[in-house]
């Protein structure tokens, strides 16, 4: 056999494990993690590579019902995943109905890439139950092959990994063999700064909120970044800085933690707070941001 390479690309609905799934596969933190729905807003490549195989996983956000422009340019890149793989991991969960996902499995149904549906987060139900999963999702897609997973657990993920390779077409590697992924430091960095604001923040101050990286510069000993935290009101800049900055001091210290773990090197983060009103709807402001 020959060397094998391919783009396998990961959509599904919020919160089913998705990012979680992508990590344990590249086995790097490349995705943002939190509770909240539509953690993941742009599409994340992670790399793998072997002596006679590069996969090319793609992170995707949840496909959902968008309310703002910032959603619609988020479904438009779930759905773009459709149609430029080699290879389709559908993640659900055992929560999730299938009777409720009428659309897209429909849509699955008539591609002709092949597809793997990753029944995730079994750790959290009965045998019986996922038994009962897997006999309806054959019934609404005999053509894809299903996979019960913990992807937290890392249950079963050899096993999808050799699915995965089965699947991928022989071909030259798309990229350096000693690469890991599409996106650069500077995004790396608003994006764990994000999450902070995810983990922190309630109610609508997480989704009204966007992270610049304004500058990023590597010296010797440390790297210097400084972030501006974009919210769509004054009230939420005052929410995002607390009492006497002891919010935004709060969060700049988490990031900065996870950077230097991230990066390997010493961090000083700087950061402003400013409100663009109404970004999330805005075209010009999303382009800025780099939503297409």
């Amino acid at each position: 056999m020959g060397h094998k390479s391919g783009f396998v690309n990961i959509i599904g609905s919020p919160n089913v494990g998705k990012s979680t799934l992508m990590n344990a596969l590249v086995g790097e933190k490349l995705s943002i993690i939190t509770s909240k729905a539509q953690t993941t807003r742009h599409r994340i490549q992670g790399i793998v590579n072997g002596e006679d195989f590069q996969v090319v996983y793609s992170d995707t956000p949840g496909i959902l019902d968008p309310k703002y422009k910032l959603q619609e340019t988020m479904l438009r890149t779930a759905k773009a995943a459709l149609i430029d793989a080699d290879v389709i991991l559908y993640v659900t969960d055992v929560k999730e109905n299938p009777e409720d996902l009428s659309e897209i499995s429909s849509k699955l149904a008539k591609i002709k890439i092949p597809v793997i549906l990753v029944l995730n987060k079994v750790d959290k139900s009965s045998q019986e139950e996922v038994e009962s999963l897997v006999e309806k999702w054959t019934g609404i897609l005999p053509q894809a092959r299903i996979l019960p997973v913990s992807a937290l657990e890392k249950f079963n993920l050899d096993g999808l990994f050799s699915l995965i390779l089965e699947f991928l077409p022989e071909g030259p590697p798309f990229y350096s063999k000693d690469e890991l992924t599409d996106k650069t430091e500077r995004f790396f960095a608003g994006e764990i700064l994000r999450e902070k604001i995810l983990l922190n923040y309630q109610q609508e101050i997480p989704y009204s909120t966007e992270v610049e990286i304004e500058s990023f510069k590597v010296e010797e000993r440390l790297i210097r970044i400084a972030a501006v935290i974009y919210v769509e009101r004054d009230s939420q800049k005052g929410i995002i800085i607390g009492n006497k900055g002891s919010a935004i001091k709060q969060i700049g210290t988490a990031a900065r933690i996870d950077m230097e773990a991230f990066f390997g090197q010493r961090v000083f983060l700087e950061m402003f707070v400013k409100v663009r009103k109404d970004w999330r709807n805005n075209e010009s402001a999303l382009k800025n941001f780099g939503y297409r």
